[in-house]
Formats: C-alpha cells, structure tokens, sequence
C-alpha cells in the first residue's frame, strides 16, 4: 500500500473505486461509435454491460451483427435493448409509440443504474430522448445522482442538456469540422450503420 499526499486524501476516496457518468455529445460523427468501443473495452475487462438504444429499433445496425457473434463470455455478460421503433425519430414525426419505447428504455436504464446490476450502463441516444420530452430530465437526474459507486454510465446523443453536463464526470463534445454528408453522400452499411 503506498503512502498518500496530503493533497491525495484530500480527494474523495470514492472516486478512486467510483463509477463515473460520461456524455458524449454533439453535431459530429463518432457518439456512439466511442461509446461501443468503451462496451468492447469494458467486456474485455470482464465487466457486465448493458446498451440501452433509444430511438433505434430494427437490426440493421452492424454492432448489433458484431455482438451476435461474440464469445459466449462475452455474450453472457452483455445485454443490448433497442429502445426504439425501426426508423429515426424527430420532433416532427415522433409519435406515441416512439415515447413508449423510449420509456420501456429508460425503465430497463433506470432499474440497471440502480440495483448495480452491470458495471457499465450506455444509453445510446439519451440526449436525443431527453431533448425530444421521450423521457423526464429530472428523472434521469434523480438516477444519476443517486448511482451506486460501482456503475459506470454514458449517455449518448447530441443536444445534451446543460444539467446533464453539470452532474457528468466527464464530458466530450464530438465538433462536425466537415462530414462528406454535406456533398450528398448516403449513410454507408458498416461506416455510419
């Protein structure tokens, strides 16, 4: 055991064995992809993970091919919930059904972060669901704040809230300098998807 600097014990000690919650957000590509690659490392470690994806239903994500064919350790230490219809929701097209799917999410999310039941917690596209009114800020805020020190949670999506970003550890903001997007090029299988 090595001996602390004054400063050292001064920091809270539950921070050194501490989950910490981190916002990755935005208008440039790359939320979710830093998000997986955090899942990848954490299974890697021999963490249980759980990917809550809001706003995305459907299977024509390439991850979700990629963790279908995981080791059986790794599998059985994952769990992925699409929390989401088979489309891309908007305020302009966002209906019941997208907010009861997004709250099932948050229901699964919720339940996860607070029992401590996995050492990582994604929701994919939280921001979004926040910021659409899919599911309650001061509730998500609630949850966060009241975390067990053992879970690790990233919420994902552009637009997150300032609140969010105040009770966040760690915050990135991914910046779009330029996107071949802008040229008309379409979303490609494997890149975007």
């Amino acid at each position: 055991m090595t001996n602390k600097t004054e400063k050292e014990q001064l920091i809270n000690p539950i921070f050194e064995q501490h989950g910490y919650i981190q916002v990755y957000t935005g208008d440039g590509k790359g939320k979710t992809t830093a998000s997986l690659g955090l899942a990848v490392r954490a299974l890697g470690r021999g963490w249980k993970v759980l990917i809550v994806m809001f706003t995305k239903g459907g299977n024509n994500y390439g991850e979700l091919n990629t963790f279908t064919n995981l080791s059986e350790e790794w599998k059985n230490r994952l769990v992925i919930y699409q929390a989401g219809l088979d489309r891309i929701v908007y305020k302009s097209n966002m209906t019941k059904g997208d907010v009861e799917e997004a709250q099932k999410g948050w229901s699964i999310a919720k339940k996860a972060i607070s029992e401590g039941e996995y050492q990582l917690v994604i929701m994919d596209e939280a921001n979004i669901a926040i910021d659409l009114g899919m599911i309650e800020l001061d509730d998500v805020l609630q949850t966060l704040r009241n975390k067990p020190d053992s879970v690790e949670v990233v919420l994902t999506g552009r637009r997150a809230k300032d609140e969010i970003i105040e009770v966040a550890h760690l915050v990135s903001e991914i910046k779009a300098v330029k996107h071949y997007w802008d040229k008309g090029i379409n979303a490609r299988s494997g890149i975007e998807y």
